[in-house]
């Protein structure tokens, strides 16, 4: 088997090389959705270059966190690498049909999913997918921007529109879809009355922010997440995180710090999880590719919090 996924890019944290495999025998599967929708605004693109990035920066880390109980992940957890989704640049139908059997296909494996993307657009298709083996799901995403617009120029699955189109998918249930911080002018005005209307629940950067007590908090977000579902999946983008700590993503200030996004995802996946994913990763405008390694960390506390939750077999 290579030990590569392709070329020089390892299975991200050293997982096992799943590409071309029929049985996916491990607790959870890691692919990646290289894909940039048809629009994107002034120098932030390439992130369908993201998946790549994402793992060549994870050969840097082992899955062992000090500072959470001295726990190794892959005590617990078996991971898997099972590659990309084989998209279609310039027919974004085309693709999104991809992504979701690709993902469906992952879900009736039922092992916690991670997927790392890609454009924020991605989301939909892994959602719709989930609800396809019959799962009620609630939401949680972490973001400074509602992405909840009917289209972009036309485009119905821009990075913008997602959560609208999970409004209207039957198997979300929408006063369980959790946008959780939320801030900034790059917002238009209309997308909160949106989310309003269809009964979504808002949590702005200051909801977060003045609490005294995050993890009690985010156990909070969880609970309405997780009212009346079967299931609550993550998805992470990146410009939640204030730019000082985001330098390749889009330069959205108010954000929340790194300490703040893990202590919040920790206690998610504490609580139960079925996947997540972490998208909107920009390696052509980080020099250092800071956002790209930040995801293996991001990873792990979700992943850390599944194990202390008691939610894996060891």
């Amino acid at each position: 088997m290579m030990s590569n996924i392709y070329g020089n890019t390892p299975p991200f944290l050293g997982a096992e090389n799943l590409t071309g495999e029929e049985n996916y025998n491990t607790d959870v599967i890691v692919y990646g959705v290289p894909w940039e929708g048809a629009c994107t605004w002034g120098d932030y693109t390439g992130c369908e270059l993201g998946p790549k990035q994402i793992r060549l920066s994870s050969a840097r880390y082992s899955t062992y966190l000090p500072e959470l109980d001295h726990i190794n992940v892959e005590e617990h957890l078996s991971l898997g690498d099972v590659g990309d989704v084989s998209v279609v640049p310039h027919d974004v139908p085309e693709t999104m049909e991809r992504i979701e059997s690709f993902a469906e296909n992952l879900w009736k494996q039922d092992k916690f999913l991670v997927g790392l993307g890609g454009d924020h657009g991605i989301t939909y298709p892994i959602v719709k997918a989930l609800t396809n083996t019959g799962k009620k799901v609630g939401i949680i995403h972490l973001d400074s921007h509602y992405d909840n617009m009917p289209h972009h120029e036309g485009d119905l699955y821009a990075r913008s529109t997602p959560f609208k189109r999970l409004y209207e998918t039957e198997g979300v249930r929408n006063e369980s879809l959790i946008h959780t911080g939320i801030k900034g002018a790059r917002n238009k005005p209309e997308t909160g009355r949106l989310a309003k209307e269809a009964g979504a629940v808002t949590l702005t950067i200051n909801d977060i922010r003045e609490q005294k007590d995050l993890r009690k908090y985010a156990n909070k977000i969880y609970d309405l997440a997780a009212e009346d579902v079967d299931v609550v999946y993550l998805t992470i983008c990146s410009d939640v995180l204030d730019f000082a700590f985001n330098p390749g993503g889009p330069v959205d200030g108010n954000g929340l710090t790194s300490y703040e996004l893990c202590t919040m995802i920790y206690e998610f996946g504490k609580r139960g999880l079925c996947g997540m994913d972490y998208v909107e990763v920009y390696p052509q405008s980080d020099a250092n590719q800071n956002s790209a390694h930040f995801v293996s960390t991001a990873v792990l506390y979700v992943l850390a919090g599944h194990v202390h939750g008691g939610h894996s077999e060891s």
